[in-house]
């Protein structure tokens, strides 16, 4: 009632002032549709219903009203509005991260000549595009009724005119991005052929010159704008096909942002044009009326920096995780020969880190800086790393991120069976548990017998009773932070899956074998032969290499990190953590308690599935994301997988019988 007695007022002023072209009073009114809550959408429409009855009902509050909206839009440039909001202007990614900070501070200067500027001032609140968008089509429509819009009159003529530049601007900057020399170069045949993207603009210069004789003489034939939609969708076929090259050539930010920006103006002069070729006002209300949305909902978002990122890199991360979830296949198990195969790779990789562990342990001795331990502590987590992917070992800890973009890349393309997904899962688990096994079971005893070795040889215990004390605690799950510390480590883990795709994209679209190979001095090093051989390893490899050589640093700086600011942050690797329950246990020579046994295991055990639980967590989610898949049956698919547990457990730890034979 009391939002009815506002509009009664504001309608009558309205009125009142009709000629004016002060934005103040459609302000008000766009306040009293305003729900208390952007999700309210029945008061929403409410609202929207009582103003439509008034116009009904007043048809001199009609008129006043749209009289006044004639003024407002009619005395404004429109042709910012329709090109500029929503869609990406010519500026790179950090350019436009930077300007969304300064203007979420101090925002930027309002042009009360530009409908554009003035358009943010009405729907002024962030939510706005919620119970805009979110109100039923026909209660718009019913306003608009309302409202009583003349078929004819000047403000068609001068929308008209604004309306045909915006379809000129939007075309010509479908051409000039349809020639940049970064899409050229993904996708050459847009040069050896006559270009769709040029041919659009000559239809569309034909077409407004046509529309604008007709405002003079209303005799003029305009010509059918069905051939110009043909050659828009030639246009897009070409974005798809440069999407499609990018899976193998890889992609960049500023590659993604062209793909954005031209599939936006595309979209935007396809709605132009269905406005423009409206047999009526009438039939040209729907596609108005979903314009209005897109707007609203553009103003509302322009300085959000989540949608920034999620949308300029979203080819980026897709690649991302494609070149994970490639690796990702290689971690699968699905036969007993590549079940055994896993698990000599994973005891590799385990009699490796046993060495790692043991130079840490020496490393600690030392007198160092803070940072002096950092960057030891980093070399030998790097290079110890990097030297178990060249020896094609296995660390287990490494699969999840892998494995999770495979499952991500299964749901997408359509195995969305519970059974196959199902599958899926328990291979994974599978792989996942002997990598593990294979890890532990080499890593414990290869640091034991280093242990036991060093007291031999220089009748001292490589970690003495204070250092074996210590290490028991940094594994104890009750009584230290050492699930927390491998919460953190599984994080890496994840972020390091992440840099290893981000580089084999980078390998891919830089062609870095190709322009390694034309480095004289290194050909001159090398010889021809031998060049080839090394610049295609790095080629592939480069990714894996580099997710190492990051994680390493991960791993060798948080704990300091931690120390110098006081924080207690800290990592636990499960394949270090026995190595070192090795070392303490030679340390205290073999005197442990029962409860020390039983917490040390068990804490082993609980720093491994943290580990894995928090790593796999974040890439699924970050893989399905980016593929923009959701997936609405991880209970049902759970409840398989544990349907599948009891009946035959077996099949988690070892390949079924049947998988041996084929």
């Amino acid at each position: 009632m009391l939002s009815q007695m506002m509009m009664d007022s504001i309608l009558a002023r309205i009125q009142a002032t009709a000629s004016s072209r002060d934005t103040s009073l459609l302000q008000e009114l766009v306040g009293t549709l305003r729900p208390a809550h952007a999700s309210d959408l029945q008061q929403a429409t409410n609202r929207l219903r009582a103003l439509a009855h008034l116009l009904s009902t007043q048809p001199e509050w009609a008129r006043g009203l749209r009289e006044y909206l004639a003024e407002i839009i009619g005395q404004r440039k429109l042709v910012h509005l329709l090109t500029d909001t929503g869609v990406l202007q010519n500026q790179g990614f950090f350019g436009e991260l930077w300007r969304r900070l300064n203007h979420k501070w101090l925002p930027p200067t309002v042009n009360d000549e530009y409908l554009k500027d003035v358009f943010g001032q009405i729907f002024d609140r962030q939510d706005d595009y919620i119970w805009i968008n979110g109100v039923e089509p026909s209660t718009w429509l019913d306003l608009l009724q309302a409202l009583d819009l003349p078929a004819q009159g000047w403000l068609q003529s001068q929308v008209l005119g604004e309306l045909l530049e915006a379809v000129q601007v939007l075309s010509y900057r479908i051409s000039a991005i349809g020639l940049e020399p970064e899409l050229v170069r993904v996708h050459p045949d847009i040069e050896r052929f006559e270009s769709p993207f040029l041919r659009q603009n000559a239809e569309v210069v034909q077409l407004t010159e046509a529309w604008r004789a007709r405002l003079v003489d209303a005799q003029v034939e305009v010509p059918d704008a069905r051939h110009l939609d043909v050659l828009l969708s030639q246009c897009e076929e070409i974005i798809g096909r440069v999407r499609k090259a990018a899976s193998v050539q890889g992609v960049s930010v500023s590659l993604t942002r062209l793909l954005l920006r031209l599939t936006q103006s595309i979209d935007r002069l396809r709605i132009l044009l269905d406005l423009l070729e409206a047999p009526s006002l009438q039939e040209a209300l729907p596609a108005a009326l979903g314009l209005f949305q897109q707007l609203v909902e553009a103003d509302n978002r322009k300085l959000r920096l989540t949608d920034l990122f999620q949308t300029n890199t979203e080819l980026l991360a897709l690649q991302v995780t494609e070149h994970a979830g490639r690796s990702g296949e290689h971690y699968v198990a699905s036969t007993r020969a590549e079940w055994l195969s896993m698990m000599r790779s994973a005891a590799g990789a385990g009699f490796i880190v046993g060495f790692m562990a043991t130079l840490k342990v020496l490393m600690a001795r030392m007198l160092l800086a803070p940072v002096g331990y950092a960057a030891l502590y980093s070399l030998n987590y790097s290079l110890g790393f990097m030297l178990i992917h060249v020896l094609h070992f296995t660390v287990a800890t490494k699969q999840p991120a892998m494995t999770a973009a495979r499952i991500a890349a299964a749901i997408d393309q359509g195995q969305k069976k519970l059974d196959e997904l199902a599958e899926l899962v328990v291979k994974v688990l599978r792989s996942q548990f002997v990598a593990i096994v294979g890890n532990v079971a080499l890593a414990m005893p290869t640091a034991f017998i280093i242990a036991v070795a060093w007291q031999a040889a220089f009748g001292q215990h490589l970690a003495g009773a204070e250092k074996a004390q210590h290490l028991l605690h940094d594994i104890d799950p009750l009584h230290s932070l050492a699930l927390p510390h491998a919460a953190v480590a599984g994080v890496c883990l994840f972020l390091a899956g992440l840099i290893s795709g981000y580089y084999d994209n980078k390998a891919a679209y830089n062609d870095i074998a190709a322009r390694l190979r034309q480095l004289r001095w290194l050909r001159c090093l090398l010889g021809e032969k031998r060049l080839a051989r090394v610049t295609d390893y790095v080629g592939r490899n480069l990714g894996a290499l580099a997710g190492n050589f990051f994680f390493g640093i991960m791993l060798g700086t948080i704990g300091t990190i931690g120390y110098v600011l006081g924080l207690p942050i800290d990592i636990r690797h499960v394949t270090f953590s026995s190595a070192n329950f090795a070392f303490a246990l030679v340390g205290l020579d073999y005197q442990l308690t029962t409860e020390q046994w039983l917490l040390s295991l068990s804490g082993i055990a609980l720093i491994a599935l943290t580990n894995l639980a928090v790593s796999f967590a974040l890439a699924l989610m970050v893989a399905l994301r980016s593929r923009r898949v959701s997936f609405g049956r991880g209970q049902a698919l759970a409840g398989l997988v544990w349907q599948r547990f009891r009946l035959s457990p077996r099949s988690f730890f070892l390949p079924p019988r049947e998988v041996e034979t084929n």
